[in-house]
C-alpha cells in the first residue's frame, strides 16, 4: 500500500513576489508550509539577490511546471559601472575595474546587437549542471568551471534611465536567459566593466507584477500570503491549475470521455477545429481540468492526468 502524503490536497498556483535575500527553494518551502500542501515546486529559479515573480505550483499543478518553464519572461535590472565581479552581481569579489562610464548614446547604440537569437555563456555561479554537479558548487569549491555558450532569445532590451555610474534596463526574453551574463556582455561591448546590483523579474508567462494587466494573475508578497492564510482564506491566494496554461486551448469533454482520460485511455477526437489544429489540448469536464492531451491521428492521448 502506497504511503499517504502528509498535508492537504491543495492544487493550484501561487504567484509569489519573492523578497530580496530569500532563495527559491526556501520560498517554496515557506509557501508549502503556509498552505500545508502535500507537494510543491517552482517554475524558474530566482537568485537570492533577485526579487519578483516566482510561480509556485502546489499539488497537481506541479504537472504543468514544464509548460511554464518555456514561457516568456521579463526583467528589470540595474547595471553599476566600474567593476566586474566573480558572480556578475554585487555578491562576488571584484576581478577587474575600469574608469569607463558609457554615454547614453553609446548604450542605445549597443543594445540592438543583443536582441534576437544570440549566443550567451551563462555565469560560472549558476544552477547549470556540469557532469551532474551545479556550476555554483564547483565554482565555490575553487574548481575551474568551463561553461559552453548556448543560444538564447531576447525579444526586447530597453534602456530605462542612465546616469554617471549606473544604468537601468528592461528585458523581455525566452527561457534560459541569464541577465547577469547579458549585463556582463553589454559592459564588455562598451569597453567598460559592470555588474548587476538590482534584479527584478516582472513577468513569467501569464503571471505579472503589472496591475494594469491581468488582475487574476498578479503576484503577492509573503506578508500578504501569511495574512490571507491566517484568516483562513487560502483560496484567495491560490490561482487555478489552468492559469499557467493560458496558451493551450481548453476542450469540454463528456463524463465518460473524462473517465477514460483519467484512466490513461485515449478517446476519439471530438469534431472541433481547436483540437484538430493544436498539438496540446486541455480536456475539461464540468469546468474541472481532466488532462493535458496530445491531439494525434484523430485521437486525444492523455499525457498528464490531473487527480482532482
Amino acid at each position: 500500500m502506497a504511503r499517504k502524503r502528509k498535508g492537504n490536497p491543495v492544487h493550484g498556483w501561487v504567484v509569489l513576489d519573492k523578497p530580496y535575500g530569500l532563495g527559491s527553494t526556501s520560498a517554496v518551502g515557506k509557501v508549502r508550509w503556509l498552505f500545508q500542501a502535500q507537494k510543491a515546486g517552482h517554475a524558474g529559479t530566482l537568485d537570492p539577490l533577485a526579487t519578483g515573480i516566482l510561480p509556485i505550483a502546489l499539488g497537481e499543478a506541479t504537472k504543468t511546471v514544464p509548460f511554464l518553464m518555456d514561457a516568456a519572461k521579463s526583467y528589470e535590472f540595474e547595471l553599476t559601472w566600474g567593476a566586474n565581479t566573480t558572480t556578475q552581481d554585487a555578491e562576488g569579489e571584484i576581478t577587474a575595474t575600469s574608469s569607463v562610464r558609457p554615454e547614453e548614446s553609446e548604450i542605445l547604440a549597443a543594445l540592438p546587437q543583443f536582441i534576437g537569437h544570440i549566443t550567451q555563456v551563462p555565469p560560472k555561479f549558476s544552477a547549470i549542471k556540469i557532469d551532474g554537479k551545479r556550476a555554483y558548487d564547483l565554482a565555490r569549491a575553487g574548481e575551474e568551471v568551463e561553461i559552453k555558450s548556448r543560444e538564447i532569445r531576447v525579444d526586447d532590451f530597453r534602456l530605462l534611465r542612465a546616469d554617471d555610474d549606473k544604468a537601468s534596463f528592461a528585458v523581455d526574453c525566452g527561457k534560459g536567459t541569464y541577465i547577469r551574463s547579458l549585463a556582463r556582455d553589454l559592459a564588455a561591448a562598451l569597453g567598460a566593466c559592470g555588474h548587476v546590483t538590482i534584479l527584478r523579474r516582472t513577468r513569467v508567462g501569464p503571471f505579472t507584477l503589472d496591475k494594469s494587466t491581468r488582475l487574476d494573475a498578479l503576484a503577492i508578497t509573503l506578508a500578504e500570503m501569511e495574512q490571507t492564510c491566517d484568516r483562513g482564506a487560502v483560496s484567495e491566494a491560490l490561482l487555478p491549475l489552468s492559469t499557467a496554461l493560458d496558451d493551450i486551448p481548453g476542450l469540454a469533454v463528456e463524463e465518460q470521455d473524462a473517465t477514460d482520460l483519467r484512466h490513461g485511455r485515449a478517446i476519439d477526437l471530438p469534431s472541433s477545429d481547436i483540437s484538430r489544429s493544436c498539438d496540446w489540448v486541455l480536456a475539461m469536464e464540468a469546468g474541472r481540468e481532466v488532462a493535458l492531451c496530445e491531439a494525434r491521428d484523430g485521437k486525444l492521448l492523455p499525457k498528464r492526468v490531473f487527480n482532482l
